[in-house]
């Protein structure tokens, strides 16, 4: 029988990749895309409901197997401290606890690499809360995905990370040992590898990396069922 999957946050640049594995996949019958505004997505599996995040609740997810989170922001997106943790830790955590009422027990999110409870990084230390907030809600299975630069063609443009990237790249293979984690890495690997992660369906909390996003990217082209 195939599962119900919601997610939050796919209009972003990895929400978006997830989404389309998400409908692709051929592993889930129905999938519930949670959005501020229309987004324009047209698919027989797709309900697209429009919420406002700061009354999100069980209701506003619907009953779902599987949750994926794509939320997230940026202090310059944010203009404050505040409105960062409203998004990256608030909305997300009640997104998770509105999709644990609502009967998920996975529960599949995008985080950060080096985030830490009490980093002296404001937004390392948000990630981190946040993550620890995720481990105290009783899911079966918890995967959270810790990428580094993030490699793809945003709505918004953020000049920072582009010459980031630009300047990244050649130096990727370079990066071995403990420096691994921190390659960049192209947004559509992190969407198909949230989406096979999920469909392994491993108890427990699993943290992910740049080595493994690929190994799950990988992995995603063999749970596709094959169309005759």
């Amino acid at each position: 029988m195939k599962k119900t999957a919601v997610i939050a946050g796919s209009t972003g640049l990895i929400g978006s990749h997830c989404l389309t594995a998400l409908l692709s996949s051929g592993r889930y019958g129905c999938v519930r895309s949670i959005v501020r505004r229309p987004s324009g997505v047209r698919h027989p599996l797709l309900d697209e409901r429009i919420i406002d995040f700061a009354s999100l609740n069980a209701s506003s997810t619907g009953s779902a197997d599987h949750a994926f989170c794509c939320l997230g922001t940026t202090m310059k997106q944010a203009g404050s401290k505040e409105n960062f943790q409203r998004v990256d830790f608030h909305y997300v955590t009640a997104f998770a606890r509105a999709c644990r009422k609502a009967g998920a027990l996975q529960f599949v999110v995008v985080s950060s690499i080096g985030a830490r409870a009490g980093s002296s990084s404001f937004y390392l230390d948000v990630k981190g809360r946040m993550e620890d907030e995720l481990c105290r809600m009783g899911f079966s299975s918890l995967h959270i995905f810790r990428p580094s630069l993030l490699l793809g063609d945003r709505t918004e443009r953020r000049v920072g990370e582009s010459a980031a990237a630009v300047l990244a790249k050649p130096f990727s293979p370079l990066m071995i040992g403990p420096l691994r984690p921190y390659r960049p890495i192209a947004a559509s690997d992190v969407g198909r590898a949230m989406v096979a992660a999920a469909c392994e369906e491993s108890a427990g909390v699993h943290i992910h990396y740049y080595s493994d996003i690929i190994r799950l990217s990988a992995r995603f082209g063999s749970i596709i069922p094959v169309r005759m």
